[in-house]
């Protein structure tokens, strides 16, 4: 019985001593780097797509010009760019002369009257009359000046008198006259030193 005792104790030292110790690791497996996270507004990101739509303005047809609609608004880019570094013709002595514009008739009440200086902007001036009688006094601008003319039975001689000569050349303008009905029936031009006449006759029947 002794010698059961002294076996089964010499057993259990060396089964204790030979335990292997296995090395202790917090490693479960193989290291996984995280990505780093990119940077986002958090709102959607919205691409503009092309509309086939036509702009409604490249369909509408431009409206014809109506000189007694907008009287200062008939100048192109040209005009603008004319008027701006064009100089005045030579103060010539023939434009000393009064020039005679042409005559038409007309069976309306009054005809309008646009004038401008068509050539370099320099504060022509000219007074207006009707068969002899004063209707207005016009400074010559860039733009169209509309006078309205009230027509007498027949003959209506209508002067327009160059009063001076500005600081460029001599007294230049651009006439267009329309009818009651709006129709153009004249378009003129005049080069006048002071004192001088441009006149057109208008019959009214």
């Amino acid at each position: 019985m002794k010698f059961i005792y002294t076996f089964l104790l010499l057993f259990f030292s060396l089964l204790s001593y030979g335990q292997i110790d296995l090395p202790a690791t917090s490693n479960t497996g193989g290291i996984l780097k995280a990505e780093p996270e990119k940077k986002s507004s958090g709102f959607p990101i919205l691409r503009a797509e092309k509309s086939n739509e036509e702009s409604k303005y490249l369909r509408e047809k431009q409206k014809a010009i109506d000189f007694r609609e907008k009287p200062n608004n008939l100048k192109t880019a040209g005009d603008a760019v004319k008027e701006k570094w064009t100089k005045d013709k030579e103060a010539l002595d023939k434009y000393r002369q009064d020039q005679y514009l042409g005559d038409f008739k007309t069976t309306g009440k009054f005809v309008e009257l646009y004038c401008r200086d068509h050539q370099f902007v320099d504060g022509d001036q000219v007074n207006i009359y009707i068969n002899g009688k004063f209707v207005e006094r016009v400074v010559l601008g860039g733009g169209f000046r509309p006078v309205l003319v009230t027509l007498e039975s027949g003959f209506n001689n209508i002067e327009f008198e160059a009063l001076n000569q500005g600081s460029s050349g001599p007294n230049t303008a651009q006439l267009k006259v329309l009818e009651e009905n709006g129709n153009l029936v004249a378009s003129k031009e005049w080069n006048l030193l002071t004192g001088a006449k441009a006149s057109l006759i208008v019959v009214k029947e």
